[in-house]
């Protein structure tokens, strides 16, 4: 299958990004490519841009989108080392970066890759396939409380511990090897009452959990995040666009920290923590999707975009 991603927040990410012709770029979440072939023509082709990817038919996908500009360097590994990888090729600061968290069109369409809960296809769900944890892996070996953690924090799923149980009830006469085997689990746990109202599929929170899950999703974030911000020069942007509440807020909440850094008593007549302000938050705190482009592309329906910038040390 030909990896073709429609990037969401498209117009917007090169309105805040504001990219110089001389700048040096960072698009952490690689994909298809198209918000980096944007950056890259606003630039006239001539700005530096590294893109990391930790699927390799994504960062075969880009090579050959984007092999045409000089400055394009495609650099496999996951955006939580960023800072890392970067400084391995050389880089030691940036003008901007990007980061979108969602799982791209291809990945989800491609039924063997399992993401999806609409097709029947082997439990996998990794975005770098030769990562060692499987979803099948963990949902045939991980106990009942830590699935039902899995389920609870990952997917804010209310029936997290009724499917647990089911899980377990269907591993001790089978183990559990493909989506829709996950999906009669969900099934069998939420009542159809609960189902029947449901405004999406009634699997969705347990997928998006135990992808969550086999690819280490959320807990590197905050990191992540901070580490980049620490390259980018003063007046430098970062761009983080989240699909769910859970990383949503964890980035909501990091630029907030960057931004107000002190922890001194609120009483105290001067700052004694030392702590110094790395960013002012943009856009009003969150940029959504317009109308026109949900109508286009419904997988842009759930995005937020947030932007902060890097601020002098002395600021």
């Amino acid at each position: 299958m030909e990896f073709h991603h429609v990037p969401v927040l498209f117009q917007e990410v090169m309105e805040w990004m504001q990219v110089k012709p001389d700048g040096v770029y960072l698009d952490g979440t690689l994909g298809g490519g198209g918000h980096s072939e944007g950056m890259l023509k606003a630039s006239g082709g001539k700005a530096t841009l590294y893109g990391i990817d930790r699927d390799p038919k994504a960062l075969e996908a880009a090579g050959r989108r984007l092999g045409a500009y000089p400055g394009f360097h495609a650099i496999p590994g996951n955006f939580h080392d960023a800072a890392g990888l970067l400084r391995a090729s050389g880089v030691e600061r940036l003008d901007g970066a990007l980061l979108d968290l969602g799982v791209s069109s291809p990945q989800l369409d491609e039924a063997e890759r399992g993401f999806s809960y609409h097709d029947d296809a082997p439990l996998d769900m990794r975005m770098n396939p030769e990562d060692p944890l499987t979803a099948a892996d963990i949902v045939n070996t991980f106990s009942k409380d830590e699935l039902n953690r899995i389920l609870r924090d990952y997917g804010e799923e209310k029936w997290s511990a009724r499917i647990a149980e089911m899980i377990l009830e269907r591993r001790k006469t089978a183990p559990l090897v493909t989506t829709m085997d996950l999906v009669k689990c969900v099934d069998a746990a939420i009542p159809k009452a609960v189902r029947r109202k449901d405004e999406g599929h009634p699997a969705r929170r347990t997928f998006q959990a135990i992808r969550i899950a086999v690819n280490d999703e959320l807990d590197p974030l905050d990191r992540a995040v901070e580490d980049i911000v620490d390259m980018l020069k003063p007046g430098g942007r970062m761009l983080v666009i989240t699909f769910h509440s859970l990383e949503d807020r964890i980035v909501k909440r990091c630029f907030q920290r960057l931004q107000h850094p002190c922890i001194c008593p609120p009483k105290a007549p001067i700052c004694t923590c030392g702590r110094r302000q790395k960013v002012k938050i943009l856009g009003g705190g969150v940029i959504a999707p317009t109308t026109e482009e949900i109508e286009a592309n419904v997988r842009a329906r759930s995005a937020k975009l947030r932007v902060a910038e890097r601020v002098a040390a002395d600021e």
